[in-house]
């Protein structure tokens, strides 16, 4: 029986801007850039592309339209689509569940960043080891991992239109218009090294944008469409209940196909505008070698570029951390939602006990994550782990969530609706009301075939074995 008095959102524009906020988090502003600087620039950008217009294009449209169907949080949607899939909505659940309080824990890296720019200690930043010494401190991670949590929870005790999608309105306008100030900034600058040689922020938007094939073998390739897939998953928020959870507060009557397009323009081009803020500065003031950091960009390399700048270094270091710090929230609220929803349709919780529960749980489990730089330190070998380097708590859940359920749930997903159900479930709820699915004979093959395959091929290379 339907909750009749479920929340929703008022309107497309509050669902879209919600969505497409949990779909720009540190995955487009934080991990795409260095990949796009690691796998030859343009054609991770063009694979990367191609995949979400057809493989990311599937998963967001099924995830979706199974939240509307069944009015249903990703915990008891699938049982509800079909008998004997509850175990799937476990799966899909515990994928945020597990996700969340790491995230909070580098949600609470952002927001420091952010306070060090802002009171005029950028310089401090800069210096080598800072980053080490603060995320193996005792005290301070915790604190700014907490102070990020209780802010998201704050908005989700709120409830869908007077807490999710009110802040969606007022911070995701506010985010678009810092990505295109800083990326339109970052193509202004130029620097001459210590050879005499300049360098410009130009060059390094040719670098970012034009495919580079040098050196490029099969095996290589492969590997570029293997990142551009495992981004997808950062990017799009599927696989991880949250376009379930969102689907579940979008009205019957909206444009469900529309809306779709929408998330992924959105996505696409914050994806795409945070490799145009960030490459060409790193490649200016560090050379193509400053651009293969990988994951210590953000927190390392950057604060070093911002110093470089000099007087502007300080205003660029603030708008870019408040940048990263508002996609990580809305992120991160997601999250919140993805196991909130399945708390108060599961156990019939009210959503303010549901929030407080779940806030609580993960600011534990966060506390565990940040002392595992300290009392829990520990050096793991993780299978997909690059040679010489070592895993802690984070990376270790990181790796479960994302590299082993994630891809189990897709496909399970991509079995359950192509070859169980048939797509014709899917294609039937997006076109309800008289609109066209525009690409449903992609979706029917992507479903069936071309998503299965490859979301396998992605879990047996997490898994070491390919």
């Amino acid at each position: 029986m339907e909750n009749k008095s479920r929340n929703t959102f008022s309107g497309t524009i509050g669902f879209v801007l919600a969505a497409a906020g949990s779909a720009v988090g540190l995955g487009n502003i934080w991990r795409f850039p260095y990949l796009a600087a690691r796998d030859g620039g343009g054609l991770f950008l063009v694979v990367y592309i191609v995949l979400a217009l057809t493989f990311g294009f599937a998963l967001l449209t099924t995830e979706v339209a199974i939240g509307r169907k069944t009015k249903q949080s990703p915990l008891t949607a699938y049982g509800k689509l079909k008998s004997g899939w509850n175990w799937l909505g476990v799966f899909a659940s515990i994928v945020p569940f597990l996700i969340l309080p790491y995230y909070c824990v580098i949600g609470g890296w952002v927001l420091k960043y952010f306070l060090v720019f802002l009171t005029g200690s950028g310089l401090e930043a800069a210096g080598d080891g800072y980053f080490t010494g603060f995320i193996t401190g005792k005290a301070e991670p915790v604190i700014m991992m907490a102070i990020f949590l209780i802010f998201c929870a704050v908005v989700i005790y709120r409830g869908v239109e007077q807490g999710i999608e009110r802040f969606s309105k007022i911070i995701m306008p506010v985010l678009i218009l810092l990505v295109v100030g800083i990326a339109v900034f970052s193509l202004t600058i130029r620097q001459t090294d210590e050879s005499g040689a300049v360098r410009t922020g130009l060059e390094g938007l040719k670098i970012y944008l034009v495919p580079n094939f040098e050196g490029i073998t099969v095996r290589g390739f492969f590997m570029v469409v293997a990142d551009a897939m495992g981004q997808l998953f950062y990017s799009l928020s599927v696989a991880m209940g949250i376009m379930i959870a969102y689907g579940s507060y979008v009205r019957d009557d909206a444009n469900l196909v529309r809306s779709i397009n929408q998330i992924e323009f959105f996505d696409t081009l914050v994806a795409f505008l945070a490799g145009v803020m960030i490459i060409p500065a790193v490649y200016v003031f560090m050379g193509t070698e400053g651009m293969a950091s990988g994951p210590s960009l953000m927190f390392v390399s950057l604060p070093k570029i911002f110093a470089q700048m000099g007087a502007a270094g300080r205003i660029v270091g603030i708008v870019f951390f408040a940048t990263v710090l508002f996609a990580a929230v809305t992120s991160a609220m997601s999250l919140l939602e993805a196991v909130v929803s399945g708390l108060i349709d599961r156990f019939h919780m009210d959503r303010k006990k549901a929030a407080v529960v779940e806030s609580v749980i993960a600011l534990v489990i966060g506390a565990v994550v940040c002392f595992g730089y300290n009392f829990f330190y520990f050096e793991a070998k993780l299978p997909n782990g690059a040679p010489g380097s070592s895993a802690q708590i984070l990376d270790i859940m990181d790796y479960i969530s994302n590299n082993m359920l994630m891809p189990v749930v897709a496909i399970a997903t991509c079995i359950l609706i192509g070859w169980i159900l048939k797509p014709k479930t899917i294609i039937d709820e997006a076109e309800k009301n008289g609109e066209k699915l525009g690409r449903k004979g992609l979706y029917k093959v992507m479903i069936r075939f071309v998503a299965p395959a490859l979301l396998l091929w992605l879990f047996l290379i997490s898994l070491g074995i390919l």
